[in-house]
């Protein structure tokens, strides 16, 4: 019979394999941290060391697994051997015996995805990624559109190689910025970059400026490498690759080497989460073959994290768009590899509970692969931590949630400012209010530490400079600069407020609209009745209903009242000329002369024209440039008889201000 500390082991492998899995899924997929880096280590650690006691390994065990979980619809491929893994250390000496009397190689661990590139006859043939190491996923036409990837190389004969593919820092917060919702997506650039090249449109990869770092020969049959990785990564360097930046290193230099690595990390634009040891000699290292999951002729070397003591000042609550509010630890500031931290997220209440925080509590913090903020340990655990029964955003009633043994603490206020952070992104976007500057993760930051409650205090930052210029990302002069732009901002048009405010069925056409028919007069935009509301062409029985019930709600009458006290609204009317009016225009296919298709929009609106998404039997004119295309909206525009016209016939008559042919 089983017995039961054998059972009671088994449980607790089942309990390590779900809780791991989950963690990494949200880590790789969802680019969500669940747990502190040093927590996954810890259970990891305790899930291998009750594997080796047991004897037991279940099928789905991360100690089985590498890579992320195959969930997209591009096109898969299976290795043709499995991709594996890497042991790791975190000792420099433990690094040092292993290298023995061989000489190696010493890289840096790119973070990042893990690519395959096949050539054939010099030309790029295919791009896979890692996957889950048995089956990637075929990315080739995204990664035509890497910055650095050769299409063509000068060897002819078949050509096989590793690398990985990263975003730089410097472009990582360039494009985070610009993208709606980008930090609920991307915490960091791995996930940036795994989100960029899995891409289903090959476009949107290349406007994030991915990068591939090769780090491995794979084949190229008929070239004599003398035995030495180095040189074939020299060679590799030869054709045009980007290769990963290493240094020789033998049991003598090794340590020191470490060290020089380590140095350079505060000033290098690339992502990295350790280092990689592989030996020089190509024969040596595979006749040492392989583990189920690790190649024996290399290691990762992780960082050993600098930990330092200091005492919990406080427990502050951030609350998230998904009405989440995770506890995070405020401490004295300390030096933690060479830059001031005071803060650190503690992820959820099971989290603090386990490390049994209470203020006062003496503390030891670091950095999770020397980047995330995290606390290792409480040394005088006290517990004493109020869970607070009202949200910090809009003072709603709150609730803990126990999943799977994870307590977690929710607002349960439908109406948080946390929840509707897309109406605040709205509301500061360009053909909006347009306050440069405001990404949603700022505005995220703002709202969670209850800065902003509502529209009108966007406007009202400038008493609450110190606040803002201690949070992660803002300085004096980035403070400055939101102040200006919120100035700018303030003096708007009711045309841009009408769409900012996010009332459903109003988009920026017929906000524009609804302005015109009133005069640009926000008291009489404001005051419409579902019969003048009707009576302007484009807006049906379902808009008006929406319209008028948003304007008679008494929350938003108190938080438009609010809003209309701080701005300066021009209610000019602009001379426009309305030779387009009564006609509806269809915009498809790429534009040459403008920007996208909102900045054409904009300028037949102001002629008087309107614009649909769809060809129907009300469409005017359907505008692509490729006007011979077998599309489905060119098809359906010569069967219904609608002329089809290119962006120059249409700019052609917005600049003479007539239609010059019908």
């Amino acid at each position: 019979m089983e017995s039961t500390d054998k059972r009671e082991k088994l449980d607790r492998i089942r309990f390590l394999v779900d809780r791991l899995n989950e963690a990494s899924r949200a880590y790789y997929m969802d680019a969500q941290e669940i747990m502190p880096n040093i927590e996954y280590d810890a259970m990891y650690d305790e899930l291998l060391d009750l594997e080796e006691e047991t004897g037991i390994i279940l099928s789905n065990s991360p100690s089985q697994n590498v890579g992320y979980e195959i969930l997209s619809d591009l096109p898969k491929e299976k290795h043709p051997s499995r991709m594996l893994s890497q042991n790791k250390t975190k000792s420099r000496e433990e690094l040092r015996d292993w290298l023995g009397g061989q000489v190696g190689l010493l890289s840096w661990k790119l973070d990042g995805l893990t690519i395959v590139l096949t050539y054939e006859d010099g030309r790029l043939l295919k791009a896979v990624t890692r996957g889950n190491g048995d089956i990637g996923e075929v990315v080739t036409n995204n990664a035509r559109f890497f910055d650095n990837v050769p299409l063509t190389v000068s060897y002819k004969g078949r050509l096989v190689l590793r690398g990985e593919a990263i975003i730089k820092y410097s472009d990582f917060e360039k494009i985070n910025a610009s993208l709606p919702g980008a930090e609920a997506k991307y915490k960091n650039p791995r996930n940036l970059c795994s989100g960029s090249v899995r891409q289903l449109d090959p476009r949107v990869t290349k406007g994030r400026h991915v990068n591939f770092i090769a780090f491995t020969l794979v084949e190229a049959a008929g070239v004599d490498f003398q035995n030495s990785h180095a040189k074939e990564l020299d060679w590799l360097k030869s054709l045009g690759f980007d290769v990963v930046g290493y240094r020789i290193v033998d049991h003598n230099n090794i340590v020191d080497t470490i060290s020089l690595f380590e140095s350079e990390i505060p000033g290098n634009d690339f992502p990295s989460d350790g280092l990689v040891l592989l030996y020089d000699d190509i024969a040596y290292g595979r006749s040492l073959g392989v583990t189920a999951k690790y190649p024996r002729d290399s290691i990762a070397f992780k960082w050993a994290d600098q930990k330092e003591e200091t005492t919990l000042l406080q427990i502050e609550w951030s609350a998230s768009r998904t009405g989440l509010i995770n506890p995070v630890a405020v401490f004295e500031p300390v030096q933690l590899e060479g830059t001031t931290v005071s803060r650190a997220s503690v992820h959820n209440l099971s989290i603090m509970e386990e490390l049994g925080l209470g203020i006062g509590d003496t503390v030891t913090v670091y950095k999770a692969n020397m980047i995330i903020p995290q606390i290792a340990e409480d040394l005088t655990p006290s517990r004493h931590i109020d869970i607070p029964a009202f949200c910090p955003v809009c003072d709603g009633p709150t609730q803990v949630k126990d999943e799977d043994g994870v307590r977690t603490l929710h607002c349960l206020n439908p109406a948080c400012p946390a929840k509707q952070l897309k109406s605040f992104a709205l509301f500061v976007s360009r053909d909006a209010m347009n306050i440069e500057g405001l990404s949603e993760a700022t505005l995220e930051k703002l709202i969670d530490r209850g800065l902003v409650r509502e529209f009108a205090d966007l406007f009202k930052l400038a008493p609450l400079r110190a606040e803002i210029i201690e949070m992660e990302g803002f300085q004096e002069k980035s403070f400055e600069n939101l102040l200006a732009s919120a100035e700018r901002a303030r003096h708007s048009t009711p045309d841009r407020l009408l769409f900012g405010l996010g009332i459903p069925g109003v988009g920026l056409s017929t906000a524009r609209l609804i302005a015109r028919s009133c005069h640009q007069k926000w008291e009489r935009i404001q005051a419409l009745t579902k019969a003048d509301l009707l009576t302007i062409n484009g807006v049906g029985e379902v808009l008006a209903d929406a319209y008028t019930a948003w304007f008679k709600d008494p929350g938003n009458q108190k938080r438009l009242a609010d809003l209309l006290a701080v701005l300066d609204l021009n209610e000019e009317e602009e001379e426009r000329a309305d030779f387009l009016g009564g006609r509806t225009f269809v915009i498809t296919g790429s534009l040459v002369h403008y920007e996208n298709r909102d900045a054409l929009k904009q300028e037949i609106e102001r002629a008087g024209g309107r614009t649909a998404g769809s060809v129907s039997a009300k469409t005017s004119y359907l505008i692509n440039n490729d006007v011979t295309s077998t599309s489905g909206k060119n098809r359906k525009a010569r069967e219904l008889g609608i002329p089809v016209i290119s962006e120059d016939t249409i700019r052609a008559w917005l600049a003479a201000g007539r239609i010059e042919e019908e």
